[in-house]
């Protein structure tokens, strides 16, 4: 039996947050759900660091991070951690 590991868990998380996101692009198009999808689309900025530039005369090195996930993304990780919790 294999054992669960941290990367293992991180691998799902991201693909979690991938699919969600995804999942929420295409489900802007659907009319039904055209009230909603302002919510489940729009990113929410949690960690955003300004790009830094780093330059050494022969290589120049710009640095930066940005997380924003969407309300889709975040219930694409929710989902991914209980199917990894459930196999």
């Amino acid at each position: 039996m294999l054992s669960k590991s941290y990367g293992t868990l991180a691998l799902y998380v991201v693909i979690g947050a991938i699919l969600g996101g995804l999942l929420g692009e295409l489900l802007s198009g659907v009319d039904a759900l055209s009230s909603l999808m302002p919510y489940l689309k729009n990113p929410y900025p949690v960690i955003d660091v300004a790009p830094s530039v780093i330059d050494i005369y022969v290589i120049k090195l710009t640095v930066g991070f940005a997380f924003s996930p969407n309300l889709m993304s975040i219930i694409g990780v929710v989902i991914a951690v209980w199917i990894f919790k459930h196999t």
